[in-house]
């Protein structure tokens, strides 16, 4: 049992909202353009968990490997850090994900033939290989992305563009532009967790040699590249409302602004906190922002 709730730890279930908010925008757009496929969906959840829980075991693993996971390490103790999970184990459960995220992708391209062409058909499966190949080289490998200060690009990219515009083509939709704008909210924001989650770990990590944007810049000045991707996130989420509540003649897409409401309390808090470690409960506020305007977003799109 204790190995379990190892186990059930070292996946990190309070990322995966985070990751799916950009299924649930691309899923909601498309269906209300009238293409709604309910296994679709489904196999893009899945899909999208386990290429999340995926990232977060090779995110142990590799940190540990490292060094970068040890004593002097401000978040919650890992899996492999702690002893709970072997380097060993962790392997194994890094291979068993890549082979439950490759049937789940190869399931969900299967379910979307009828909607896609021998180009997209191609396109699709090679961002399945490199979703898979990005869940594990965040940390993993000589090269690992995420100790060059790459991680909030590529962040950006797949929360917020492959998510978004990826799950709205496997409806059998072609290009919108309207999409680019949940895209660039959804993407910004997840990059802003991910960036608060540097924040507080700035000194373990500059001390580990991962070099991460916020080591690059310095931690004051990661405050105002962090209110910079909120602000651009909401940004893009107030013309999205805006003309959705153009071309509706509905009000409902105000409900996607309810989570807002709590950046004016999280930026305050952001720019008087000194000591990185009292930014840790500023995550969950940033990633359930975007999940619960995601929510709210398709839910104002059924009503209308």
């Amino acid at each position: 049992m204790n190995k379990f709730k190892t186990w059930i730890g070292a996946m990190r279930l309070r990322t995966l909202p985070l990751s799916l908010s950009g299924i649930i925008v691309g899923s909601a757009l498309a269906g209300s353009l009238g293409h709604w496929d309910s296994m679709i969906f489904l196999a893009a959840m899945s899909t999208t968990v386990l290429f999340q829980i995926l990232s977060n075991l090779a995110n142990d693993l590799g940190d540990s490997q490292k060094g970068t996971d040890n004593e002097h390490r401000v978040g919650p103790a890992r899996a492999v850090q702690s002893g709970g999970i072997s380097i060993l184990e962790m392997k194994r459960g890094v291979v068993v994900f890549v082979v439950l995220s490759c049937l789940s992708a190869s399931g969900l391209i299967y379910l979307s033939l009828p909607n896609l062409t021998n180009n997209l058909l191609i396109l699709y499966a090679g961002l399945a290989i490199l979703s898979i190949l990005a869940a594990m080289l965040y940390t993993l490998g000589k090269s690992a992305y995420g100790y060059s200060g790459l991680g909030d690009i590529m962040v950006f990219l797949f929360f917020g563009f492959v998510s978004v515009l990826g799950v709205f083509s496997l409806y059998g939709l072609t290009f919108e532009w309207l999409t680019i704008l949940p895209a660039i909210t959804i993407g910004s924001w997840s990059a802003a967790v991910l960036n608060l989650n540097n924040m507080r770990d700035v000194s373990n990590d500059e001390a580990s040699g991962k070099r991460t944007m916020v080591v690059k810049m310095g931690y004051n000045r990661s405050k105002y590249y962090h209110v910079t991707l909120i602000f651009v996130g909401l940004f893009a989420w107030l013309i999205l409302v805006s003309i959705f509540i153009f071309i509706t003649y509905s009000l409902s897409p105000l409900l996607a602004l309810l989570p807002a409401l709590i950046i004016p309390g999280h930026l305050k808090k952001l720019l008087s906190v000194n000591h990185p470690s009292a930014l840790d409960g500023e995550l969950k506020k940033v990633a359930l922002l975007t999940f619960f305007s995601s929510i709210l977003f398709s839910l104002a799109l059924l009503i209308v």
